[in-house]
Order: C-alpha cells, then structure tokens, then sequence
C-alpha cells in the first residue's frame, strides 16, 4: 500500500496531524524543573523540524513536476491506453490492500496515551559542560584564556571579563582589524550560537540573525556603527587627517626626525609602511615616500597585511578593508545573543563570584543541596491542583464538577453584615443560614427575633427599620414570642417558642 503515492500523500498527512498532537500535548505538560522544562523544550524542537520535513514532501508530491501523481490518479478512475475499465483497476486495488495486510499481520495503530508516555521516556542528547550545569551558566574560559593572551585583550579576572566580552566597541579599531581579534570573535559567536541553540530551541535565530543583518547595513551604510564610525581607520591606519605629515617642507631626513617618534609612527601607520625601527629608520622610511610611489616602494618597507595605497604622504586615503565589515557585523550577532542571554551572563558572574569565597568541600555541599532542592520543587508541583477556573474545593480536596458548581450557583458570594460579614457560597448555603446559630445570635444581640419576616434581610440597618414598622403596625404590646419567636431542632424542623418548650419538657426533642 505504502509503494503508491497517493497512500503516501496520505500516511505523510497522517504523520504531520500525529505530530501536531504531540507538539500540543508536550507545549501544554511543563516539567517541574529546569532540567525537565530544557529537555520538554528539545522534544518539542524536534517535533516542528519532523513537521517541516514531512510537509515539505507533501509540497513536492502536490507540485506533481514528473506528472505520477496525475498518472497514477488517472489509474485509480481505470483510464489505460486502450480505455477506460473501471472493473479492473478496483479489483487490482482490492488484491493490492489484501495483499498488503497478509505480509504485515501485526500491524496496528498505536494508542496516543501509549505514545505520549513512550514521548516522554526519551531524553534527548543535550551536551553540556559541567560548568554549563544543565545551562545554568556559560562557560567562557578557553575564550577567556584566548582574550588575556592576546593584544587587543587585557589581564583581568575570569569575573571582570563576564563585565566587557559583551563590549567590544570598547577595543580599539586598530587592534580589531588583526586576524588574532577576528579568529577570537568568530570563536566566541559559535560558542554563543551554541550555547542558545541548546537553551532555546524553540526560538528562531535565523530570523532574529536576520534582523540585525537587515539594521546593521543601514548603520553600515550612514557610517553610525558603533566603533566602526570613520572608515578611514581601516587595515589599522590613523586618520589621514591627523597624521598626514606635509613632506615638503623637510629637505633631509634630519629635519623631519625633530617631529618625534610618536608623529612618524602614526604617519607611516597611515601609509601601510612598518612602523618599527629607531628615530632615524623611521623618519628615512618616511622620506622615501616624498619622491617615490608607494607602488613602486619595495614591499619590504609595507607591513603585513595592509594595501598598497595609490598616492603618495601628504594626501594618502588607506583603501577600506573588506575584513572590516565582518568583523563589525560579528560584533553585532555577538551584542545581540547577549542581550537575549543577559540574565544568564548575570547568574554566571555572581556563581563565579560565590564560587571564589568556598572551599571545594563548601562548592560539593552546595551542589547537593541545590539537587535536593529541586527534587523537593518538583514534588511540590507534583502536590498542586490545577484549578483554573478556582472552583471550590470538594470532600476529597480536589475542585468540585464544573455542572455541580453552575447548578447551586456556587459561584455566588453572599455576604450578611447581621453575621458578622461572614461569606456565604451558593444560593442554597446563603438561605440555610438564615436558620443557623450564627444568624439567630446576630438577631438576639441586636433585640430583634428571628422570624419569617427578616429572612432576606441581611444589612444591620434595615433590621432594625423593618423591626421598627412591624412594632408601630402591631403595637408595643403585640408581640407574642410564645407563637412568633421560631426554634429548630436537631434534625431541621421549625417550631414556635410554645411548642418546642412543651415538646422539650416531654423529652421528645
């Protein structure tokens, strides 16, 4: 059955509903802790690239480009080269199925509670170091070493350096623009990129990258890079402006040595030329450039890794390097996964500070207490009820039916000031208590009997005015609490004052 390619089509649909389900189920079933929530996380991720995949197919079998699809539907309708034989293709269809089923006897669909449960035994293979802890933290510190080791770093602790690998606009641009700064950066953005992969894989960092290639052009463009502002500070030169040196007014090579040392460097620094050397080295190899191209100087006097400029001192523009633009546009990938993983950096930095004020024994301790801690978390959550809708709880501590609750208005808050401002829940709770001690206390202490005429009558105020036009309508002289003042028994059932006494008396209540 699976050989033609309409089954195909189907199963393939099938497949893609199946994994839709189980996406839904695994989105909605967080996990207790961090661990749990990463790895139910990664199921997920895995369940939308099984989906793409298996649509992507179908999208190829509908585009139908070597036409066997229309082919094999014209097939099923018995449509042959010498005509139409409906007959013939159903019966063919028919021994096709039944053969199908007698080579696979066994076959069956799975039950998706069976396949839920089979979901969440696997554990999928996430490598993490042991500093990382599960993600927890970054480790940092082989481009940490790399940094402390290098030109354009500095020597600092493993916790400053946290503080300013985020901040590389803080460098300089001639120490950028070295194949020892670039290395180090493209190092760290596929440690970064890793790392996010792993934390966050359910988020898109295709179109995230894509976005800050999209606003880095355009400050690329306007020259508002941040670092990367003048462009004629490429392949490590000064700006021209600054250190251009007008060789024309110096006839020897001794009266441009009284510039000083500093002058030369950064003039020869603007011109690509090396700019080692004693006071006199450097200002002859200044000097050559007053009557001779720079193309046609020896490539010796040139220092590595620069361009050739084709004009001479005084007016030299250093041709922009392509170097530059990438390696300004990594500053912006790594800017942005710092941004998306500052609270991370943030914990990183404080358990790298903590770590440094314990002992190995303190550090093992901790690391116990902090397993402990979430297996107690998890139980916990394991403890709370899911009650959404914050039904009222039932005699097994579990929310009440949702049609029990509609049916005796539970949801209703009635509240009687006589009692105290004591809460009744439901309709029927709130007509029983009329009947209750508590009410029948309120009414004593407020000089009132507690008859038929005060139910409904919850507020202090209108008690008292309604027990005031019942006493001028009847008289002071009225009332009669043998036959008005009403009592109930143990079982529920009202009598007068009179009766109750007698019925008592004869110890039958």
């Amino acid at each position: 059955m699976s050989s033609t390619l309409l089954e195909v089509t189907r199963a393939s649909h099938e497949e893609v509903e199946r994994l839709e389900r189980l996406k839904h189920f695994l989105e909605v079933l967080l996990g207790p802790t961090n661990k749990d929530r990463l790895y139910q996380s990664h199921r997920v991720r895995n369940m939308i690239e099984q989906i793409t995949s298996t649509t992507n197919k179908l999208i190829e079998i509908y585009e139908d480009k070597d036409g066997s699809r229309k082919d094999e539907i014209a097939a099923l309708g018995g449509q042959t080269a010498t005509g139409t034989n409906v007959f013939s293709a159903f019966y063919d269809r028919l021994k096709e199925i039944r053969e199908y089923h007698r080579r696979h006897p066994a076959s069956r669909v799975l039950d998706a509670n069976d396949e839920y449960e089979q979901l969440l035994k696997e554990e999928p293979q996430i490598e993490f170091s042991g500093e990382e802890a599960v993600g927890r933290y970054l480790d940092l510190h082989e481009l940490f070493n790399d940094y402390i080791n290098s030109k354009f770093g500095e020597k600092i602790e493993y916790s400053a350096y946290l503080d300013v690998f985020s901040q590389p606009e803080k460098i300089s641009r001639k120490l950028k623009l070295t194949r020892q700064y670039q290395e180090y950066m493209q190092k760290l953005l596929e440690y970064l990129i890793y790392f996010f992969e792993r934390t966050e894989p359910l988020q898109d960092l295709d179109r995230i990258f894509s976005k800050v290639v999209t606003e880095f052009e355009e400050q690329w463009t306007n020259e508002k890079v941040e670092g990367w502002e003048n462009e004629s500070q490429e392949n490590g030169n000064i700006p021209a402006e600054h250190s251009a040196i007008d060789l024309d007014y110096y006839t020897t090579v001794e009266e441009l040595m009284e510039v000083g040392p500093e002058r030369l460097k950064e003039a020869l620094a603007a011109l690509g030329l090396k700019t080692g050397g004693t006071l006199q080295q450097r200002a002859e190899r200044l000097f050559l450039t007053k009557h001779t191209p720079l193309e046609k100087l020896d490539r010796k006097l040139f220092a590595k890794g620069s361009r050739v400029p084709q004009q001479n001192g005084n007016a030299v523009t250093p041709q922009p390097s392509a170097d530059a633009k990438e390696i300004a546009l990594i500053e912006a990938k790594v800017k942005r996964l710092c941004d998306l993983l500052q609270e991370i950096i943030v914990r990183t930095k404080e358990n790298v500070e903590k770590k440094q004020a314990l002992t190995y024994e303190e550090m093992e301790a901790e690391r116990e207490e902090e397993e402990v801690q979430a297996e107690s978390e998890s139980d916990d959550d394991e403890q709370q009820i899911y009650n959404p809708l914050k039904l009222p709880m039932g005699w097994d501590g579990k929310p009440i039916p949702y049609w029990l609750y509609k049916l005796h208005g539970l949801g209703q808050e009635f509240k009687c000031e006589i009692c105290g401002n004591h809460s009744y829940w439901g309709r029927r709770a709130y007509e029983r208590h009329f009947k209750e001690w508590r009410h029948q206390h309120g009414m004593r202490c407020l000089g009132i009997p507690n008859t038929k005429n005060f139910n409904e009558i919850t507020s202090i105020e209108e008690a008292k005015h309604l027990w005031e036009r019942i006493q001028e309508r009847q008289g002071l002289n009225k009332w009669r609490p043998d036959l008005e003042e009403e009592y109930e028994d143990q079982e529920g059932n009202i009598y007068n004052k009179k009766t109750y006494s007698d019925l008592q008396r004869q110890g039958l209540i």
